[in-house]
């Protein structure tokens, strides 16, 4: 049993982190609804659509992501003030599908990180630059994702019931489980998204003066867009730190704090509203779209007007 002051700090880290879930899922509804209607009517230009689409990948998981978060901040909320269960396949469900949308979150950073791998270093390869690959790019992740995630968790018992917290999520005494979730769900992707970004940085600097000057300007504006990325990246990586230092405290101690996992899942509440605000600003094409919120009007009358008036 957890005394009143640990449920308290509870209730409050949890009414804070279903804060920022609600404010990352109405951020992410309005700029993907956005994102949607300008791809639509055709009001992004060609050479960009790959870019907003895969902003709109990070929108939509956020968006899918958010509400599951929240659901678990609210039972919590309400386990702490009724001290109601909510141990259910529905739970043990909700807890595998939380871990997909983490890993399909980084991977949208690592689709975003292989389309600047190929636009810059294998500029060539066209095949590669498709938009249909990158549309489709996250539904075969998650059919790759999902059965692996699966077959390794389901024998380890990898998500379940936390009694004091009242949602269900991998445990920390679960040493097996939790570690391979790390290296599924955080690890790889990040580390497949440092590999490309060093890669095309060695590229670009290895070239030196042998570009030409458009290719130049281009290579720039991707460096510094990749720049801005990278923030977003390290803020991903310093924010999965911290359940990353309870599971080796637990290793090594053998202590388990009775709110570790909100403690650990706090942090992810907070990069997802951070990320949908920070992508505004890091990625010209998708400031400039959601900025631009008038609709965009034909000036064919007023040139037949002009027309007509040197005419007469």
């Amino acid at each position: 049993m957890i005394n009143n002051q640990t449920k308290i700090n509870g209730f409050i880290l949890s009414s804070v982190s279903l804060g920022f879930n609600t404010f990352a899922c109405l951020i992410s509804c309005i700029v993907f609804l956005i994102i949607v209607y300008h791809l639509y009517y055709n009001h992004v230009k060609r050479e960009d659509k790959i870019t907003v689409v895969l902003c709109s990948h990070i929108y939509l998981t956020i968006l899918i992501y958010a509400p599951l978060l929240s659901s678990m901040n609210i039972r919590s909320i309400l386990g702490d003030l009724y001290n109601q269960s909510f141990d259910s396949s529905w739970c043990i469900f909700s807890g595998y599908l939380s871990l997909v949308m983490t890993f399909m979150l980084y991977m949208t950073f690592v689709n975003q990180a292989f389309y600047r791998l190929i636009r810059v270093v294998y500029s060539q390869n066209r095949r590669l630059q498709s938009l249909k690959l990158y549309i489709i790019l996250p539904i075969i992740e998650i059919i790759i994702i999902t059965p692996i995630l699966l077959c390794v968790l389901l024998p380890l018992n990898g998500v379940t019931y936390l009694p004091n917290d009242y949602f269900c999520n991998p445990t920390f005494t679960n040493i097996p489980g939790i570690l391979s979730t790390a290296v599924i769900v955080y690890i790889c992707p990040f580390c497949c998204i440092l590999f490309i970004y060093i890669r095309i940085t060695r590229f670009i600097h290895q070239q030196g003066n042998i570009q030409i000057l458009v290719i130049k300007q281009r290579q720039s504006r991707d460096l510094l867009i990749i720049r801005r990325i990278l923030i977003i990246v390290n803020l991903l990586l310093i924010l999965g730190i911290p359940g990353m230092v309870f599971i080796f405290m637990f290793i090594i101690t053998g202590e388990e704090n009775p709110l570790l996992a909100r403690i650990a899942s706090f942090p992810v509440s907070v990069s997802e509203a951070g990320l949908s605000v920070a992508l505004l600003f890091s990625i010209p094409q998708l400031k400039n779209i959601v900025l631009n919120l008038r609709i965009i009007k034909t000036v064919t009358p007023v040139n037949q007007i002009v027309r007509g008036t040197v005419q007469m």
